[in-house]
């Protein structure tokens, strides 16, 4: 056998344990992060001068279109999100991975040593001013498409390009790129079931909520798979919504949904409670914390919290000459089934039972208490050491329930609340 002959042998066998590791990590369910920084100390291991690798990979999110990846060698691995733009940003439009699609070649690759001359791409001028020699791009498109069909930069298909920036001192020789090109498909395969896990459970918890969203991921997807669980509800219902949907257009009225909703949402999950619901003007939240105790304060602290997040919507809308409403909120404890219900085709995660109903009568008696924030007396009672000023509404008869129920409201003294 020739030295050749030996050589691309070793070169093949090299190849295949980083193709095999690649694979393996990918099966274990690696996420990104951990992929990319095991991946790239190989290549170093592997005599590779890696300084820099960048992943820019599409996402399936609501609230962004891609994610990215820089690993540095004295730094580790970062990840950052690339949110949606109606027009594509500067940076993206002046960067070699745009060029790379906009071009339809499959790979770029600029020397930063063969002259002084300043590159048309700024990033490679940071790098260079930053030690980088050599720097070499390629993507993969990870489905299936028309064959030589163009790529649209604005709107790329699922897929992820990826570029190895060195600072050796000739940059990256030919047999570091064939090393590079050959792991380069079992390297996007992993990455792609990274975060296929990844998109499955933000949208399983942007749809079902935090809590439910991790346990269908878990495996709890039998129909009639319930819990029983205590918990602090919380309804959250705008009032007089009937009658603004009669006077405001559709996009208006979306539009106020989501600013309400988006604070309400925030608030409720800032203080660990999960959101269950989304009932037409109204959420259901719930708080089911360590303790009844800390459970019940993390529902009144939301709701004062929540109280004075509408005020500041308010004010920010009425400052825009738009449209405002207020808000009733109901917090009652006790026990719920918490779980799958429906069919085998159609799940649905939710919580039943007479709590659930107590919950969202309270929010009905706003007019009959004249305050806006009314609690059960078992949220009170287990509230009693938060420091809220609870002041009881007096006993009322409640619709399903046998024996008349005091309630409470929070005192913040100023009337109307």
């Amino acid at each position: 056998m020739s030295d050749g002959d030996t050589r691309q042998t070793t070169a093949s066998a090299v190849a295949g344990r980083l193709q095999d590791w690649l694979v393996q990590r990918g099966l274990e369910g690696a996420r990104q992060d951990e992929l990319l920084h095991g991946y790239c100390e190989r290549l170093v291991e592997l005599g590779v001068p890696l300084y820099r690798l960048h992943v820019a990979q599409s996402a399936f999110h609501p609230k962004y279109g891609g994610l990215g990846f820089n690993w540095y060698r004295d730094q580790g691995v970062s990840s950052e999100e690339y949110g949606y733009t109606e027009t594509p940003i500067a940076a993206w439009l002046r960067s070699p991975l745009y060029h790379l699609l906009d071009s339809g070649e499959a790979e770029f690759r600029e020397r930063l040593t063969e002259t002084n001359e300043e590159s048309r791409f700024p990033l490679l001028n940071e790098l260079r001013a930053n030690g980088a020699t050599d720097y070499f791009a390629a993507g993969v498109i990870l489905e299936k498409r028309v064959p030589f069909e163009k790529i649209d930069p604005q709107n790329t298909p699922e897929g992820v390009l990826i570029s190895w920036s060195s600072d050796g001192p000739t940059g990256f020789s030919e047999d570091h790129l064939d090393l590079v090109r050959a792991s380069l498909p079992q390297l996007a395969l992993a990455l792609k079931s990274a975060a296929n896990r990844q998109m499955a459970g933000d949208l399983l918890q942007v749809y079902l909520g935090r809590d439910a969203g991790r346990r269908v991921l878990s495996g709890e997807i039998q129909r009639g798979s319930l819990q029983q669980i205590d918990a602090v509800l919380c309804y959250f219902d705008l009032k007089d919504f009937t009658a603004l949907t009669e006077r405001t257009p559709g996009p208006e009225l979306i539009a106020m949904l989501n600013e309400y909703f988006g604070m309400a949402v925030g608030v409720i999950q800032g203080h660990g409670g999960n959101i269950l619901k989304f009932l037409g003007d109204g959420i259901l939240a719930m708080f089911n914390l360590e303790t009844p105790e800390r459970s019940a304060a993390a529902g009144l602290d939301a709701a004062v919290q929540m109280r004075r997040g509408m005020e500041q919507v308010n004010e920010t809308r009425l400052a825009r000459g738009e449209t405002v409403t207020s808000v009733t909120l109901a917090l009652h404890a006790g026990e719920i089934l918490y779980g799958n219900i429906g069919a085998d085709n159609r799940l649905d995660f939710t919580v039943i039972g007479p709590a659930v109903n107590l919950t969202v009568r309270l929010s009905g008696l706003h007019r009959s208490v004249g305050r806006n924030i009314i609690l059960s007396e078992p949220v009170a009672r287990s509230a009693a050491a938060t420091g809220h000023d609870l002041v009881s509404l007096g006993r009322y008869m409640l619709r399903g329930v046998s024996e008349p129920q005091e309630l409470f409201t929070i005192y913040e003294g100023a009337p109307g609340e």
